[in-house]
């Protein structure tokens, strides 16, 4: 009926979805084998190509609930696998290497941690929402709160590998300048004039009801007084006037007005930062408690490791704490989706992605051969990125996108490429990447968070999430890698053409000696894969581009001499953006106006205003700057 194989045990008459293996279903009670159960398990080893024992005696521990045998090929799929649709390529070997290094220091994944963690973090955007509307009156600017996770995590010295706990200053510059951006109220995106007309009344009235409400100077009520009336007089005079006519003037009333309002607001907005800091910093006090309670239970301590100073290519995170015994997670499928449940907190992931983790799970775990805790883990993985995305629709999904597959293909045979250094077990491309949660990814296949891997050869490609903190830090560690290195190191980086200002990542990259070539593929003419590619349909699986992307190599001399951007390999590459996949708009708002000038993808800001910290995406490419190619 699922047109896939099953399989009959003959012993119990017993149709499973799951490979038969002798000791689990039969009731064999003979320590001896008979010549039909020997050739029955000689055949299923022809079969099948296990590459495990088989348990030979009833006393022998059986496997307990596991998607398949290890060793056994994975389930097939109705979808992916039968039409050529697979996204990702796990048999490129790395060319990435490192120097050996110690086991992190994190405690294993468990659910039930997992489950507390998920909770209070929900609690914690709840906090941040409330704070918001109470203080400011404003809803949370749209993914603000993720890169804040983000932002924190570059800066972050805490013992959690999601939520924030030590951190120098408290106050997060990204979320005190997004929550700022809004007030007194967002600026949404304008197509219409009575829009126009509507908004610039609007942000007149706040602004003047903010200033008198407020702790403001006499000069600052005055000047915000004035510039108010002259507004509402205008608006009340001229009804001819067109829809530039409205932003022109919305434009001058903010510049006029925006100073005394950012003054009063300051202190405000400041406290709502350090109160989420300060909140996240109790929740993983908690989470940190229960985690070591249930370790002591389990009678787990951390293992010593003896490290040697030698190269060796580069390999999964370990952990340098054992992992405790993990609960019962079921599991089922519904049509193509894989259904797993703890404590009845069901998480989802498409069929094929499914089978994606239980191969990168084969490659890289080594602490559990026979998939005892393989569910578990994907429970906690599948939740952590479920968390960290967040709940609204299609919130988070803009940071975790990726590059289209043929333009992976050209980089892996043009240039090397056989590693992403911004990724994850369920977008990843390669086998071999950098993530975000070391202690659950690292069962993928993980090399741990970028910013402390430190390569000393390879080819990489890096697509971070857009957050400018994370990509200023992102170039730092660029620099420094390849300073230090005579190997042939490569960076291949892809990043939004924000130009109105433009980013500092952006204009350090541009200005550094390390820049050996640069091109800009315009806005709405590429494409990136969903970051809920795992779980979305396939007419999702791509979406438009609503910026330019900015794409720089970065490489040392030996990198250069060994992974050139010729004309040929450019060309390569620029003719695989052209292999389009099925396309929708961008997910989220911010995907809503072709003449959204400051948005980012996942971002939600004035889509018709030049203003401080916006990102012009319509600006064109500085011609003056040497080897930029545009396609």
């Amino acid at each position: 009926r699922e047109n896939r194989p099953y399989y009959f045990n003959r012993f119990t008459n017993q149709s499973l979805w799951e490979m038969p293996v002798l000791g689990q279903h039969d009731v064999i009670v003979s320590t001896k084998w008979t010549r039909k159960e020997k050739f029955l398990n000689d055949h299923l080893k022809k079969c099948f190509d296990m590459q495990v024992e088989i348990p030979v005696t009833p006393t022998t521990p059986t496997i307990p609930i596991s998607p398949s045998t290890p060793g056994a090929k994975p389930w097939n799929s109705t979808s992916d696998d039968k039409q050529g649709q697979i996204y990702w390529d796990l048999d490129v070997q790395t060319n990435a290497v490192i120097k050996e290094r110690a086991p992190y220091d994190y405690l294993p994944p468990h659910p039930e941690i997992e489950l507390q963690r998920a909770q209070l973090t929900t609690k914690l955007r709840q906090h941040y929402h409330e704070l918001c509307s109470q203080r400011e009156g404003i809803e949370p600017p749209r993914e603000s709160f993720n890169r804040w996770l983000l932002e924190r995590k570059v800066v972050d010295k805490g013992v959690d590998p999601l939520l924030p706990s030590e951190c120098d200053p408290a106050v997060s510059p990204s979320m005190f300048r997004e929550v700022m951006n809004d007030i007194p109220i967002r600026l949404s995106r304008i197509k219409y004039k009575e829009e126009a007309r509507k908004l610039l009344f609007k942000y007149a009235e706040a602004a003047k009801k903010m200033i008198e409400s407020r702790n403001a100077t006499p000069d600052s009520r005055k000047v915000v007084k004035w510039n108010v009336e002259d507004t509402m007089n205008w608006l009340r005079r001229d009804h001819s006037a067109s829809k530039e006519d409205y932003m022109d003037r919305l434009e001058h009333l903010r510049k006029q007005c925006g100073p005394h309002v950012t003054a009063v607001a300051k202190d405000s907005v400041e406290g709502i930062c350090s109160k989420i800091y300060h909140i996240s910093t109790e929740y993983v006090r908690r989470i940190r408690q229960a985690h070591v309670n249930l370790l002591k239970e389990c009678n787990i301590a951390a293992e010593s490791t003896e490290m040697q100073d030698r190269l060796v290519y580069c390999y999964p995170v370990r952990l340098s704490v054992p992992s405790p015994p993990q609960p019962r997670v079921e599991l089922h499928f519904e049509n193509d989706i894989a259904c797993l449940r703890y404590k009845g907190e069901m998480v989802k992931v498409n069929r094929g992605h499914f089978n994606k983790l239980e191969l990168l799970y084969r490659y890289s775990c080594i602490d559990d051969p026979r998939f005892e805790k393989f569910l578990s883990r994907v429970w906690c993985l599948i939740k952590r990125y479920q968390v960290m995305f967040g709940s609204g629709v299609n919130e988070g999904t803009g940071l975790q996108g990726a590059l289209p597959v043929p333009v992976f293909e050209a980089l892996n045979k043009q240039f090397g490429v056989s590693f992403e250094c911004f990724a994850s077990p369920l977008n990843c491309y390669f086998k071999q990447f950098c993530s975000a949660f070391p202690d659950i990814d690292g069962f993928f296949g993980s090399r741990g968070p970028f910013l402390s891997f430190s390569p000393v050869s390879g080819s990489f490609e890096a697509n971070p999430p857009f957050c400018e903190e994370l990509m200023d830090a992102m170039v730092t560690h660029f620099e420094d890698l390849l300073e230090k290195s005579s190997e042939p190191l490569s960076f291949i980086i892809f990043v939004p053409e924000w130009r109105d200002p433009p980013t500092p990542a952006l204009t350090r990259m541009e200005n550094s000696r390390f820049r050996r070539h640069q091109m800009t593929v315009p806005a709405f003419e590429h494409e990136y894969r969903s970051g809920s590619q795992h779980i979305c349909k396939r007419e999702e699986m791509y979406y438009k581009a609503i910026h330019g992307t900015a794409v720089i190599f970065l490489q040392n001399n030996a990198g250069f001499a060994k992974w050139e951007p010729t004309t040929e390999r450019i060309q390569e590459v620029l003719a695989a953006y052209k292999i389009s996949g099925r396309s929708l708009s961008s997910p989220g708002p911010s995907s809503a106006s072709a003449g959204d000038k400051d948005s980012k993808p996942g971002h939600e800001r004035s889509a018709s205003l030049d203003t401080p910290g916006s990102r012009d995406n319509s600006s064109p490419v500085d011609k003056t700057a040497p080897e930029v190619a545009n396609i």
